[in-house]
């Protein structure tokens, strides 16, 4: 009799895990709507943005956020770290290499990530040159990233978070960034995973089924 309670008390709170970790990873507040979109821009417009880039990257993120599909995106991140820190207006005085700055920036953004269901589903750093595609500004990339966000929301309100903000130049004046937001299409999650689940889902099962029929027989 206790070994059944104790199963339904644990299958019940597998069961409320699932849904809070369902929750946390799904988008399930529908489209951006206009007003946000102003809300959040409205943020931005006071961030600390280079100077020469702002207006375009401005103009960019609110198109996208116009388009908004409610789907979750997976953000592509180029990374070319510059030979030294490039400071611009607004941006900290730094005078560590352009790798620590960007570790900083790291250190303070994860987990604010995690927070709005967000995570790097891909991180690598390349091997050496490109195989294909010679020119130089294709060329030379320090690290790639793939972040799983939530949805557009999630993404644009990691940028307003005041928590977020001072850190985003460590990572603007170390990098060359290229940031691409796909949709995911296809994703396959690593199939050492899938099966391991799998096979562990057979030996739970038979040690059930074997435990039910010596409870029957006996």
């Amino acid at each position: 009799m206790k070994r059944h309670m104790f199963e339904t008390i644990l299958g019940a709170c597998f069961i409320v895990f699932f849904i809070l970790f369902w929750f946390w990873h799904s988008p399930i507040t529908g489209k951006l709507t206009q007003a946000e979109i102003n809300h959040y821009m409205g943020i931005l417009e006071k961030s600390a943005f280079p100077p020469d880039e702002k207006a375009e990257a401005l103009a960019r993120l609110k198109a996208w956020a116009e388009s908004d599909d409610g789907k979750p995106i997976f953000m592509l991140n180029l990374m070319r770290n510059f030979p030294q820190v490039k400071p611009y207006p607004g941006a900290p005085d730094f005078k560590g290499t352009p790798a620590e700055s960007n570790k900083i920036y790291e250190n303070a953004a994860i987990p604010l990530l995690f927070k709005r269901g967000s995570y790097p589903a891909y991180l690598g750093k390349p091997q050496g040159k490109n195989l294909f595609g010679y020119k130089p500004e294709l060329n030379n990339w320090d690290e790639v990233i793939v972040v799983r966000y939530r949805d557009r929301r999630a993404f644009l309100d990691l940028l307003a978070d005041p928590k977020y903000v001072p850190f985003m130049p460590y990572k603007l004046m170390a990098t060359e960034l290229n940031l691409l937001p796909t949709s995911g299409e296809l994703v396959l999650p690593d199939f050492r995973i899938i099966v391991s689940g799998l096979l562990l889902i057979i030996f739970l099962g038979v040690g059930w089924f074997r435990a039910e029929r010596k409870t029957m027989m006996g």
